[in-house]
């Protein structure tokens, strides 16, 4: 009987079970899991300082899932070193576990820079895991100045999920608008101003060049009191256990389609991964739910002896503010169709007769066609774009497109 061993308790690891489950009903499978938790949706944890979610609520898989699936899980669990072959996991306890197929889902780090000074702040956080929300929720107090350190993606949910609690919330990043990362200058000014007229204040083109105590001074001579910081810089990848045994890694794991990594027999999957992007044509990390669901499954199909390969990553973002919201997918390269509204942006982009990304701010459009038609790689010569540009409608495919893709829709 063929057993299993997964490093990493996520999304990706879930993926990896089902995968293998589709399979193999009955080889054992260990979970290696440095969180105490069960697998929980990382996104929802600004809801939970909002209250609008509990840690039941946030399970990503039902309470039975493991057992029915027939996992042991070692929580508190760290991954020291694995079998250059793969064939064992050492853990930092001494324990071995011994895998027939392994595959590595150890997701992502936060990034903190070596800030002068950061050994002399009382109260400093992270916010990337269940463990950091609850931390964070644990020190909030009506009376709270929280700095942020970070106007990416994660520094912006922790603002919005504390702002009604505290006396204030100021965010700092060297880049000169929000959200640098997925959105244009017009797009995340939109977005910027929603969010200031919640009581959020911003310092950007500006960072912290030291910490004294509770005291930030930044680099332009500016100094911001505080009785909190979150540091929301960024992430990185976990790649050092496939480092270490002299795989190839880049920003992530590199693995192929088949989530097979440069060493026969050890697969990888999720945010530690760096794959292929297909709206680009290169290589990067994807740090996105959907993806890292995609990638474990069909490492877990590979790991059991079947066959599924995974080549439709691209970038997807779905996320709001206070009741704005933006989605964007792909990247934005060639032409562009634009309407502008207020509030209201729409950015298609499309080249070589595919559409290879969109920009959505404050719009009702169905986004899962454009993203269909960039995974895909849909030709636009084969469909109505014109009317697609004004309206994501299945009346834009021929009949025989819209039958394959939508299900019988004609």
């Amino acid at each position: 009987m063929r057993s299993y061993a997964i490093v990493g308790n996520g999304v990706a690891a879930v993926g990896c079970i089902e995968g293998i489950r589709s399979v193999d009903a009955d080889g054992p499978i260990t979970i290696i899991s440095e969180e105490t938790h069960e697998t929980y949706c990382r996104p929802l944890i600004s809801y939970l300082l909002e209250g609008k979610t509990d840690t039941e609520r946030m399970r990503y898989r039902d309470a039975d899932f493991f057992d029915r699936m027939g996992c042991t899980v070692l929580y508190g669990s760290r991954a020291a070193r694995i079998a250059s072959d793969g064939t064992a996991v050492v853990l930092e306890s001494g324990e071995t576990v011994h895998c027939d197929a392994l595959c590595i889902a150890t997701g992502s780090s936060p990034f903190v820079p070596r800030f002068e000074g950061i050994e002399t702040v009382p109260k400093r956080f992270s916010f990337m895991t269940l463990d950091d929300a609850l931390a964070l929720d644990g020190a909030l107090e009506a009376s709270s100045r929280v700095l942020i350190v970070g106007a990416g993606l994660i520094g912006l949910k922790c603002a919005e999920g504390i702002c009604g609690r505290v006396a204030s919330v100021t965010v700092c990043d060297l880049a000169d608008r929000v959200l640098s990362s997925i959105l244009d200058a017009e797009c995340a000014m939109l977005m910027q101003r929603n969010l200031e007229q919640n009581g959020i204040r911003f310092m950007l083109g500006d960072s912290v060049s030291r910490f004294e105590g509770s005291r930030a001074v930044m680099l332009h001579g500016d100094s911001v009191d505080f009785d909190l910081v979150v540091l929301a810089v960024g992430v990185r990848a976990n790649t050092g256990l496939i480092a270490d045994i002299g795989g190839e890694v880049g920003r992530g794991i590199v693995v192929d389609d088949r989530m097979q990594t440069s060493i026969p027999g050890i697969y990888a999957a999720g945010d530690c991964t760096e794959g292929n992007d297909i709206s680009l044509g290169q290589r990067r990390v994807i740090a996105i739910l959907p993806n890292a669901y995609l990638q474990g499954h069909a490492a877990g199909v590979n790991m059991a002896g079947g066959d599924e390969v995974f080549d439709k990553a691209i970038p997807m973002n779905s996320i709001g503010f206070f009741g704005l919201h933006a989605m964007t997918a792909g990247t934005y390269t060639g032409e562009v169709y634009e309407e502008v509204n207020g509030t209201s942006v729409k950015r298609l982009f499309w080249e070589n007769n595919l559409l290879k990304g969109f920009i959505l701010i404050g719009s009702n459009e169905r986004a899962g066609i454009y993203t269909s038609l960039i995974r895909e790689r849909t030709p636009l010569s084969s469909i109505d774009f014109e009317l697609l540009k004004t309206s994501a409608t299945t009346t834009a495919f021929p009949r025989e497109q819209r039958r394959k893709k939508f299900g019988g829709v004609v």
